[in-house]
């Protein structure tokens, strides 16, 4: 039994290292960052990308260098004209200076709970303090003299309103025989196809090189945690999955993954992403970048060149999406467009065949019953059926082992001085007995994977963002807001973080705490201590974590008891829950007394 606890309170400690440090290393350390980006935000100038450049090629002339005092982005909305654009998700407007998609709202997704709340606005006009946006262009081999669309190009639409049923048409003419086009289609959810067009009439051959990027003014607000990547992304050819930090795209000023035929780039945040794609089959150079002067991030891609012989013309297609990393869009992306490794835009983690499945059941119970917090009651007691004969199996092993207790205690004393003969003796009653006696760990080690897994779905998929339950849990994604501190709400005052202690975290705690006291207390004081600080320090340390896995657990917990409590009445061996209780609460008496 002794071995038995030792490797549980191994695999316990170490759940208490992992939670421990989010809790008093990433959470401050996330607030103070916070607090910095704040500040550093405030004393920002607004300034403007490079475009990409091929090799041997001239810089674009005058390429957003220049900086400017930060406008508001009412402001800067208003100062040039405008392509409406309005379809059933998506609300904004392509600006005509510069041809650039520049102002994005997602109607479906708010700021809070609130639903007067404001809607999300993901990309915002350049020269605002949150300038965000995607551009494209053309760049000619160095020493070429073609007078090329630039930053501050003022195009002509064709039509009034961007929406699925009316592509939109921007043009050019550079006076020079080169008239250029710009025409972007979206569908009703958040993807855009751009398609860049080059019609030449001069008398001579042109090869010009097709870009597109996107540019993010300032390090955004970001959760600052090990299990969800946001910053600079990109699934480029056999190479796979690229994940650039902002930090580490800062230092290295710029990356370049390597040229490729198929993938795509671009930046993500938690639950929003931006994303260039050029068409499958079409070789294109993409490169991540940071420019130390203007404070912007980059990703681009360069095409190969697009040669126009006289009378003719040339274009370029690419696919740019603009919204929320919803699951089965993001999927239907990736198999309709044939966009290379699409998925991996939502961070599934090394595990993905574990965390995406478990988001398919979660989703599927959802829509089944209406509510994701009832989708986690279920989805445990599933994973309780798939694995109740290994854990059937493993209560009944516990129970023997209190069954031969007596004997075990008796093999410990006659052999106390000879701990060889101890554990000989120890695994032969093992064997007789046909006992585990690491079977007591088997519950925990499969409640591990089931943990992380549920956790990452809560925490990465913005379908569980907003997700309500119910009474007072109106987001599974995020903590518990009530506290014992403040009597759940009833004194008007707000503790701080580190003092935001649930409902539903005291009732994991005391479900926590009842399983335990359900087995024989151990011999070993230390780990008498042990057993009854650990629920407490859990209930603190899961407090901070997304209401829904606190659910989770809860209900998990409450489920093992109940298992449990059946297998060991129908084995004939007594529950030691009632007197485990009563052992913990019960008054010591003083050693003068116990003596007397």
């Amino acid at each position: 039994m002794a071995d038995n606890r030792n490797t549980f309170i191994a695999i316990a400690l170490s759940l208490v290292i992992l939670l421990g440090w989010q809790y008093f290393i990433v959470g401050p350390q996330m607030e103070q960052q916070r607090a910095e980006l704040a500040q550093q935000e405030a004393a920002r100038q607004a300034a403007n990308p490079q475009a990409p450049v091929p090799a041997g090629s001239a810089a674009i002339p005058g390429a957003d260098g220049a900086q400017s005092v930060a406008q508001t982005r009412d402001a800067a909305l208003a100062a040039s004209a405008r392509v409406p654009i309005d379809t059933p998700r998506v609300s904004g407007s392509i600006n005509l200076t510069g041809g650039r998609v520049d102002d994005i709202r997602l109607k479906d997704y708010r700021e809070t709970v609130d639903p007067t709340s404001p809607t999300i606005v993901l990309f915002s006009p350049k020269g605002t303090q949150q300038a965000y946006y995607a551009d494209y262009g053309w760049v000619a081999d160095a020493g070429a003299t073609v007078a090329l669309p630039g930053p501050d190009t003022v195009w002509s639409a064709s039509s009034t309103t961007l929406s699925p049923s009316s592509p939109v048409t921007l043009t050019w003419d550079n006076g020079a025989g080169l008239v250029f086009t710009r025409s972007f289609a979206i569908d009703e959810n958040y993807m855009f196809t751009v398609t860049q067009g080059v019609s030449n009439s001069t008398a001579a051959p042109v090869s010009l090189y097709p870009y597109g990027l996107i540019a993010r003014r300032g390090k955004p607000k970001t959760e600052n945690f090990y299990i969800l990547h946001e910053g600079l992304i990109g699934v480029v050819g056999e190479k796979g999955l690229t994940e650039v930090d902002y930090d580490e795209v800062q230092e290295a000023k710029q990356i370049k993954p390597g040229k490729s035929d198929k993938g795509w780039l671009g930046i993500t945040d938690k639950y929003w992403a931006t994303s260039l794609a050029p068409v499958r089959g079409t070789s294109f150079e993409p490169s991540f970048s940071y420019n130390a002067s203007t404070d912007i991030y980059q990703a681009d891609f360069l095409g190969d060149a697009v040669a126009v012989q006289p009378g003719a013309n040339g274009e370029a297609v690419s696919y740019l999406f603009a919204g929320a990393k919803e699951t089965k869009l993001i999927d239907a992306y990736e198999d309709t467009l044939k966009i290379e490794g699409f998925e991996l835009l939502i961070d599934w983690g090394w595990f993905y065949f574990l965390t995406k499945p478990m988001f398919f059941v979660i989703d599927w119970l959802f829509h089944l019953v209406g509510n994701f917090g009832v989708a986690i009651l279920l989805v445990t007691v599933l994973v309780k059926l798939v694995f109740y004969p290994l854990a059937n199996k493993s209560y009944v092993s516990m129970s023997k082992m209190k069954l031969v207790q007596p004997q075990m205690l008796d093999i410990r004393e006659k052999y106390k001085d000879d701990k060889a003969k101890q554990q000989q003796a120890l695994m032969e009653l093992y064997k007789s007995e046909k006992i585990n006696p690491l079977a007591g760990c088997l519950p925990v080690l499969i409640q591990i994977p089931v943990f992380f897994a549920l956790y990452k779905v809560l925490f990465v998929t913005i379908e569980m963002r907003h997700a309500p339950f119910f009474g007072w849990i109106h987001d599974l994604s995020a903590m518990d807001p009530t506290t014992i501190f403040n009597l759940f709400g009833l004194i008007p005052w707000d503790p701080p973080t580190f003092l935001m202690l649930g409902i539903w975290p005291l009732i994991m705690g005391v479900t926590m705490f009842v399983q335990m006291k359900m087995n024989p207390a151990p011999t070993d004081p230390a780990q008498q201590i042990i057993f009854t600080w650990m629920p407490v320090l859990f209930t603190f340390m899961l407090a901070s974590f997304p209401a829904g896995l606190v659910i989770y657990w809860a209900w998990n917990n409450s489920l093992s008891i109940a298992q449990q409590y059946v297998i060991m009445r129908r084995q004939g061996v007594k529950v030691e829950l009632w007197d485990n209780l009563r052992d913990t609460f019960k008054k010591k008496k003083p050693a003068e007394e116990t003596k007397g």
